[in-house]
């Protein structure tokens, strides 16, 4: 690899990550993406690599966002065909990090194409801590992945963020590629579907992209959600279920909310998801967190958690799976970093932030009745479809604030306010940080409300 990225190569990465911090959260950022520097180029074969301070992080980076980091890079420089997310020089592996070189493995040659399944190693059904929350969708899962034939087609999971949907949709591949061997799987998010049907568009290639699809025997799409307004695109959704479960093939889909609440979605499509099963994975309680905290400390044998740890874990992060067990990497790899042992006053101190969110967490409708009161209009009017600047104005503001101080996503806060896409809300936060710098006034009442709010 060539020394040293080029120029526009640098620029795009502030891009990408002035982009993450805005659509993560500071939260996230700060404890695992903002450590990510740019590495080495390699103009031959358009590849970036972005380095970490350690395997750990390395990993945990790569599990969580190798996919979002691929699709940023080609929105921002479509030159670049490959990232690569690695560890700088230098950088610490211990014996507490061994679970994490699962992901170094060689992979199984798939001859599935361009849109072969990549599968996380670590996401079986075998690591799947199962409760009454989720006991349904995994019993549904393993059923759709070990039946020689299935009485429903497609499988459709949906629950809130990070309750483990897309480690049952890995699951679901890896145990129906061991019991059929020569099977081609595909698995892919609803976004990266949508990103590869328009370059296949812009590229005339749509044959060979509906040739691919079409062609797996089991399909699985995540956060179908993101293609809600699409229309061009849940066009070729639609026609791809279509061949699919004609075919006799499989499918499954997962969603944050049930098919019956999913807006800007075409009737049709919403005809097919209902077709099949509809499962949902509810919050999980104290009993399923704690199990889930003592299941990953399995996997770090390395790493002493005490129980009053552990308990202190589940009951303080009751947001949802994946916070959870991204507290629990934290002061892991802060232990290992820092050489300290994991008590209460050193996990107090290294999840802080997230303790602080947990404890007090602010509601988008209490965001809006504070902005509503405060410009003076109707509640209602958030989630109306008028566009006078007077009610428009301060439901931006709304959609910035939530963003701010809620740890929600684009598509939940873009829910709330209407059935909205999470496009709307993106524009919303940048109109309205674009604006603070140029209005005082503007800038004073954000201030204002953002303490009003917090206090």
């Amino acid at each position: 690899m060539t020394k040293g990225p080029v120029d526009p190569i640098a620029h795009a990465w502030e891009q990408i990550r002035t982009g993450l911090r805005r659509d993560c959260g500071a939260r996230t950022f700060d404890g695992w993406l903002r450590p990510i520097t740019l590495g080495n180029y390699d103009a031959l074969t358009s590849t970036v690599k972005l380095d970490l301070p350690s395997q750990f992080m390395a990993d945990w980076v790569r599990t969580h966002f190798q996919e979002r980091l691929s699709l940023a890079w080609r929105a921002a420089s479509p030159s670049i065909r490959n990232v690569v997310i690695g560890v700088g020089a230098g950088a610490s592996r211990t014996a507490a990090e061994i679970p994490a070189q699962i992901l170094e493995e060689e992979q199984p040659e798939d001859k599935g194409g361009l849109y072969a399944a990549q599968l996380e190693p670590r996401y079986s059904f075998e690591t799947f801590v199962v409760g009454k929350a989720n006991e349904v969708a995994f019993n549904a899962a393993r059923t759709l992945a070990t039946a020689d034939n299935v009485a429903f087609n497609p499988l459709f999971l949906h629950g809130g963020t990070g309750r483990g949907k897309t480690h049952l949709l890995h699951a679901i591949g890896h145990e129906f590629r061991a019991r059929r061997p020569g099977a081609k799987i595909i698995y892919m998010s609803a976004e990266k579907f949508m990103v590869e049907f328009v370059a296949a568009l812009r590229a005339n290639e749509t044959i060979q992209f509906k040739q691919q699809l079409r062609s797996a025997d089991l399909l699985m799409i995540d956060d179908v959600q993101f293609i809600a307004g699409k229309e061009s695109t849940q066009e070729e959704f639609f026609h791809t279920m279509n061949e699919i479960i004609s075919a006799g093939r499989r499918l499954v889909i997962s969603s944050d909310r049930a098919p019956q609440d999913l807006d800007g979605i075409e009737p049709r499509i919403l005809s097919r998801l209902s077709w099949g099963l509809v499962a949902d994975i509810n919050a999980a309680d104290l009993e399923l967190r704690l199990s889930i905290i003592m299941k990953k400390l399995e996997a770090l044998p390395e790493v002493e958690v005490p129980q009053d740890v552990a308990m202190f874990l589940a009951k303080r992060i009751s947001s949802n799976v994946r916070e959870l067990e991204g507290a629990l990497n934290r002061i892991a790899a802060y232990a290992v970093m820092q050489s300290r042992p994991i008590d209460l006053d050193f996990t107090s101190e290294v999840l802080a932030n997230i303790l602080r969110a947990n404890q007090r967490r602010i509601s988008i409708d209490e965001i809006q009745g504070k902005v509503s009161d405060h410009y003076r209009i109707r509640k209602a009017e958030m989630t109306s479809a008028r566009r006078a600047r007077e009610v428009a104005r301060p439901r931006q503001v709304a959609m910035y604030l939530s963003k701010q101080l809620t740890p929600r996503s684009l598509p939940e806060i873009g829910r709330r306010f209407g059935g909205r896409d999470h496009t709307t809300v993106i524009h919303a936060v940048r109109q309205i940080e674009k604006l603070r710098q140029q209005d005082a006034e503007l800038d004073a009442d954000i201030r204002l409300l953002t303490r009003q709010l917090e206090s």
